[in-house]
């Protein structure tokens, strides 16, 4: 997720010999944005849920059983709405393919839930098809709780705030609803490469 930014902010110059989303500049670190405190989250007590659009649960595992998921390492670039871009990002985790085998349902839409009250909504089938994971190591280590460990969603295909920190699970829903910051004016959608910053982008 990521902060409040305004639309006069022009961002770094962009390295010409990157690939890059239009407005974006290469990031060396890793800028810790949150759209409020980090919640105390340990492994011990942490879950994720899937709830389908009737309201019935149609996946639930605590960290064990989560760690116990086939696994995947993932090598993405990732694109945040303030206008930085970090390539070539190493991650571990578990796909949404994984988590969603085998449910049932007509949802169309997905509400990310978090730890802390953050939400942001997609379209389900951005969840599919190797596009989203539920991450759990960063660069080799365990994921910082300042970028959403344990565990966070990681969509690398869309802004980051769709990424949501410290995820609990996806509610599956037939109608869109807007998330936090969709709320707030952000984007349903979120394309770094159709600058999909605002509503109305």
């Amino acid at each position: 997720m990521s902060g409040i930014i305004s639309r006069g902010f022009s961002g770094r110059r962009r390295d010409s010999d990157q690939k890059l989303p239009p407005g974006q500049y290469l990031e060396r670190g890793f800028p810790v944005l949150s759209a409020g405190p980090t919640p105390p989250v340990r492994t011990a007590t942490w879950q994720f849920t899937i709830t389908r659009e009737t309201g019935d649960t149609a996946g639930r595992w605590d960290w064990q059983q989560f760690m116990a998921l086939p696994q995947e390492n993932i090598t993405v670039d990732i694109h945040c709405v303030t206008k930085w871009s970090k390539l070539g990002t190493h991650w571990r985790g578990v796909s949404l393919d994984t988590l969603l085998d085998g449910v049932e349902t007509n949802a169309g839409y997905v509400m990310a839930r978090s730890y802390g009250g953050y939400t942001t909504n997609l379209p389900l089938p951005d969840l599919r098809g190797g596009k989203a994971w539920v991450a759990y190591e960063y660069e080799g280590q365990p994921l910082h709780a300042e970028h959403g460990g344990p565990a966070r969603l990681l969509v690398p295909h869309l802004y980051f705030w769709k990424s949501a920190k410290w995820v609990t699970g996806l509610d599956l829903m037939t109608h869109d609803r807007h998330g936090f910051w969709e709320e707030l004016g952000y984007h349903d959608y979120g394309d770094p490469w159709r600058e999909q910053r605002y509503q109305g982008d």
